[in-house]
């Protein structure tokens, strides 16, 4: 790789070097963008420009693989999964504040974090020095364009269970802070995912080479759907051009794990791929 930032695509098993087709696209948001411009889905322009692409090596890809999509936000959805309900109230000092969560109309949706706070895959996501009990949280990404779903990537919601747990009004100091999030390895366009709904997820956690956990979902157990999700984001909100919505968790390690510095979390969705972190103390 040249150093600069560079778009690839993998099409039919080959990997291409979409910049080296077009010096203007650097970025998926760059390749949503022209597609709108021209009125095509994004899968179709990406074929289209293979035709001129450098094929590439997939090692020297996941090598310097990024985040995969420049979010200027990420928000999430809480209690979208019944284990997730449950774990709310294990940890909570109020636990009757989340019983209707799961069943109401509306969802609960949060903002998570800004790009600086977004680490990309291989690289460390945080543990705030000043919590007790912190897990990772792996979760279905929905990226947006204009509030339009042009894909979907694989998230991990970091979260301390022990400050949320203290009092409800302390989610954002949760959920916000540095190296919070990871997403990635990659965005899938909504034409190479059967049914957003319908996907394998697992999740595992090494420490000193041993697994410390180990476990498997499906997005099916989800009580909402992606489009109503993005629908309530979206309401009375101007939102950013792109941006990427976790869709909750069910995966929720039983109590007293920890994450702690040096563990690797492993999150795989089926179709989309494996994001892969290092955990580090902020």
């Amino acid at each position: 790789m040249s150093g600069e930032r560079r778009l690839t695509v993998r099409h039919d098993s080959t990997t291409y070097d979409l910049t080296s087709a077009d010096a203007d696209l650097r970025t998926f948001g760059d390749l949503a963008r022209v597609a709108s411009i021209a009125r095509t889905s994004v899968d179709r322009l990406a074929s289209e420009l293979t035709e001129d692409a450098d094929v590439v090596d997939d090692a020297l890809v996941d090598q310097h693989a990024t985040v995969p999509v420049d979010a200027e936000e990420v928000w999430a959805a809480g209690v979208t999964y019944q284990i997730s309900e449950q774990a709310r109230e294990e940890e909570s000092s109020m636990p009757d504040m989340y019983f209707d969560v799961y069943d109401a109309d509306r969802p609960e949706i949060f903002f998570k974090a800004t790009p600086s706070r977004t680490v990309e895959p291989g690289d460390a996501i945080g543990v705030r020095d000043d919590s007790e009990w912190d897990v990772p949280e792996p979760e279905l990404g929905i990226v947006l364009r204009r509030g339009e779903i042009v894909g979907y990537t694989v998230g991990n919601d970091v979260s301390s269970r022990s400050i949320e747990g203290e009092n409800p009004l302390y989610l954002p100091q949760a959920k916000v802070y540095d190296r919070c999030c990871s997403i990635g390895p990659c965005v899938v366009t909504p034409e190479d995912v059967d049914d957003p709904h319908e996907l394998e997820m697992s999740m595992t956690i090494e420490r000193d080479g041993e697994v410390v956990y180990d476990d498997a979902t499906n997005t099916s157990e989800m009580v909402r759907s992606c489009d109503e999700l993005v629908s309530y984001f979206t309401r009375h909100n101007t939102v950013p051009e792109l941006a990427v919505i976790l869709t909750g968790t069910s995966l929720v390690p039983d109590h007293p794990f920890d994450l702690q510095e040096g563990d690797r979390v492993d999150i795989t969705i089926e179709g989309i791929g494996t994001l892969s972190n290092s955990v580090t103390t902020v």
